[in-house]
């Protein structure tokens, strides 16, 4: 089967055009580094010559939920566009749990996205899958003064970002399914405390201060909301097993 990955050099997508090709399919990647452009549609016409399944799992980084949502909806309107001239029979996007509870302008951009999806005219599958174990080390870089390093306080149940991509692969190959079952981690995690964790495996000096961040999305995430629901499918990695394989032993 042919399959092609949207963002398939980001930290997901990398994850799944592995799984693909392990799993024999014929994989192409489309992104900026191999001529293909989202938002302008170049290059998605010659990419998607003969491809069964796209796998969207682009992404893009801004604290802006207007940039956020031109994005997603773009791209998912160039992509499916794209995808019906071709005849793809499949498209299979990655989303997040809890958008609908959580409010924050990135969520919404994502729901938005997923509405996009929901309304065209391709056999379509969407994956809400919880934050992976890397969101540690957004949290660790981004949140830092005068060598004290800031986390918030809230609840989290991280993924191992290969079984993400490996589920999408296992979703795309398979008929469509519209919102298939969410995926999670093993076990529900503090983030401050996961930050806490990675530093002190980094070796890194200086506290990690776990604070209680103010508005209505840090709320929402102390109270659980982005939690999985009882019928969510449990991956197997926890996060002490993703810091073994990630930070090397000193």
């Amino acid at each position: 089967m042919r399959i092609a990955v949207a963002g398939g050099t980001g930290t997901i997508g990398a994850h799944a055009v592995d799984a693909a090709r392990a799993a024999g399919h014929d994989t192409v990647v489309l992104a900026r580094s191999a001529g293909v452009d989202l938002m302008s549609g170049a290059g998605l016409d010659e990419a998607l010559e003969g491809v069964y399944a796209v796998i969207d799992t682009s992404n893009l980084k801004t604290l802006s939920e207007r940039a956020a949502s031109e994005f997603f909806t773009t791209a998912s309107c160039r992509l499916l566009a794209a995808e019906g001239r071709h005849g793809v029979g499949h498209h299979v996007a990655l989303s997040i749990v809890g958008i609908d509870r959580a409010p924050y302008g990135y969520y919404e951009a994502k729901l938005a996205q997923e509405h996009v999806i929901e309304a065209g005219d391709r056999p379509w599958t969407i994956l809400r899958a919880t934050q992976f174990h890397e969101f540690a080390e957004q949290m660790l870089a981004g949140y830092g003064f005068a060598g004290i390093h800031f986390a918030p306080k809230a609840r989290s149940q991280p993924v191992a970002a290969r079984e993400v991509g490996e589920r999408l692969v296992a979703l795309a190959a398979a008929d469509a399914v519209g919102h298939a079952r969410d995926l999670a981690g093993p076990r529900e995690e503090q983030i401050d405390d996961m930050v806490r964790r990675l530093a002190k495996a980094k070796g890194l000096r200086g506290p990690v201060v776990g604070v209680s961040l103010p508005g209505k999305q840090y709320r929402a995430m102390r109270e659980g909301a982005v939690l999985p629901g009882p019928d969510a499918d449990l991956g197997t990695q926890t996060f002490e097993e993703w810091l073994g394989e990630a930070v090397p032993a000193r």
